[in-house]
């Protein structure tokens, strides 16, 4: 089953309340970041490829950082500290105004005892911008049964991160 939207905000670490959806809570834009070298992935190990991060376009120091995405594939990274609870499993989905616009966001799941600010894969099918703050993502916990909690490379990911 899933949880509502109020029970999902109790496990972030700061919302608003336009966040907050019957069925969940849209997680925003922290950065973008562009791939620059290939990860390596094998039975027992895995590197990331360096990356660089995306440059927001500064036309006016009085509006918000924009990004001005051609079509690739980027990394974004939510400006919400997420806990998974005990119990449940997170799942993250894009929000339908990113594929109204030819965007497409991949994520994974998100296991009981995650905690961080996690990433998802942002597919560009076609320019868009991209204000830092905006909603992009919706979180929503199901419950579901498990044997222990995570404790993989990526638990506690980004929480030192400076918002700058």
């Amino acid at each position: 089953m899933y949880r509502d939207g109020a029970f999902v905000a109790e496990q972030i670490g700061r919302t608003t309340e336009a966040q907050i959806q019957p069925n969940g809570v849209d997680l925003t834009l922290d950065a973008i970041f562009e791939p620059l070298e290939p990860g390596r992935i094998t039975r027992n190990d895995k590197e990331i490829g360096e990356r660089k991060r995306v440059a927001s376009a500064e036309i006016d120091r009085k509006v918000p950082e924009t990004y001005y995405l051609e079509p690739g594939g980027y990394i974004v990274r939510y400006d919400e500290l997420v806990k998974i609870p005990e119990g449940h499993v997170g799942f993250i989905y894009p929000r339908s105004s990113l594929m109204r616009n030819g965007c497409m966001l991949n994520t994974a799941v998100w296991d009981a005892g995650y905690e961080g600010r996690g990433e998802g894969l942002l597919e560009v099918h076609h320019d868009i911008e991209l204000e830092r703050g905006a909603r992009i993502a919706q979180l929503v916990l199901a419950e579901g049964e498990h044997t222990g909690t995570y404790e993989g490379s990526y638990q506690g990911e980004n929480h030192e991160t400076p918002r700058d």
